[in-house]
């Protein structure tokens, strides 16, 4: 893989971290390969990455009858399937961990999805998960939702670091920025070191392009095609205004004289869906120091092959983002609903993934003790 284009976003800034992960990756070396070669720093699971690896191929058989000879119920086998690659891949990116001082060689696991409306529960869970996998590289993803804020704040209180996950809206970002200073202060009060507590904030990019587009199309005038493809990176845009701004205050002035470092804004589901648009406009555009963006393998190969890597490609569009959600709002486009419904859908799709994941995982089960 050509990696000067790599090379040119690591240079301005961006950590690229891969939005995928399998025993089979880990097994194979290809995770290893892409360390080394293409500048991934950091992996990222969610339920439906973990659904496709435990359906596909034979890297898991070994373990699965091992776990069907102990009798383990379906809960635990799948928490340790899942936690094992997370820690096999935490011991992977341990020494970009330690070269970079935390802040990447990480990896995410995300709390069960089924548990994004109970925050009580959702704070057990993440809780649990770190014990579990016990790395200190590993972020625990928490989802944006209003019972998920208070979930954050009080997980990363305990000393745990945080993925969050399932932003949409520049709003719920504001919340989001609130809920991790509150829990970082929280931590300070009870004497923990801020220093070692790290968060990154997971701002969705593609499917705000995917829902708008289709609201203009159904609309279908001029000025509604001359808006197609425009929402997401507008979006994303004004998120990274709202961090600038929210981490210039002097409340994080205080956190930061303690030693607390920001919360990384971080651009996912950049895997362009249209095919009509460039396939590495949600790389490319989105370039900014200090951010994270987590990348498809098909989107880190399309970015090495032929992005245009420019650099900072952010910094002072806020006035242009602000336009273009002006116009949306003009011709009819209800960004509030826009940003409700892709929250609903995200929370859903997880949850159908975690119960094909149980699904796949009992089966296996199954076939083991058959066997």
């Amino acid at each position: 893989m050509t990696t000067d284009r790599l090379a040119h976003l690591s240079d301005a800034g961006v950590s690229l971290w891969l939005d995928d992960l399998s025993r089979e990756r880990l097994v194979s070396g290809n995770l290893a390969e892409l360390i080394a070669r293409s500048h991934i720093t950091g992996v990222t699971t969610n339920p439906t990455i973990f659904a496709g690896a435990l359906a596909d191929g034979a890297a898991y058989d070994e373990q699965i009858r091992e776990l069907a000879a102990r009798g383990a119920d379906l809960q635990q086998a799948v928490r340790e399937l899942t936690t094992t690659d997370v820690r096999n891949a935490c011991d992977l990116f341990r020494e970009t961990f330690e070269t970079t001082g935390g802040v990447d060689g990480r990896v995410s696991i995300e709390v069960d999805p089924r548990l994004a409306r109970d925050t009580d529960a959702t704070v057990s869970e993440a809780l649990d998960l770190a014990k579990t996998v016990d790395r200190p590289n590993l972020l625990v993803k928490i989802p944006a939702t209003v019972e998920g804020l208070p979930a954050i704040s009080r997980v990363l209180a305990e000393g745990v670091s945080v993925n969050v996950t399932l932003i949409f809206s520049p709003e719920r970002y504001r919340e989001v920025i609130d809920a991790f200073m509150t829990g970082l202060e929280q931590a300070a009060a009870t004497g923990r070191d801020v220093s070692a507590i790290h968060s990154v904030a997971s701002f969705f990019v593609s499917r705000v392009d995917t829902e708008v587009d289709k609201r203009l199309d159904a609309i279908g005038t001029e000025e509604a095609g001359a808006l197609r493809g425009e929402a997401a990176i507008a979006n994303a845009r004004l998120a990274y205004a709202l961090y600038t701004e929210e981490f210039a205050t002097p409340r994080w002035r205080t956190l930061a004289e303690q030693g607390a470092r920001p919360q990384r804004p971080l651009w996912a589901s950049t895997g362009v869906k249209d095919p009509a648009y460039s396939d590495t406009r949600y790389v490319d555009q989105l370039v900014v120091a200090g951010t994270v963006n987590t990348v498809p393998e098909a989107t880190l190969h399309a970015v090495a092959d032929h992005a245009t890597i420019i650099g900072d490609t952010v910094t002072d569009t806020q006035a242009v983002a602000t336009n273009i959600f002006d116009r949306l709002i003009r011709i009819g486009i209800d960004l509030d609903d826009v940003f409700h419904v892709l929250e609903e859908e995200g929370v859903a799709k997880f949850d159908k993934s975690w119960v094909q994941l149980l699904e796949t995982v009992n089966g296996q089960l199954v076939a083991a003790h058959e066997g």
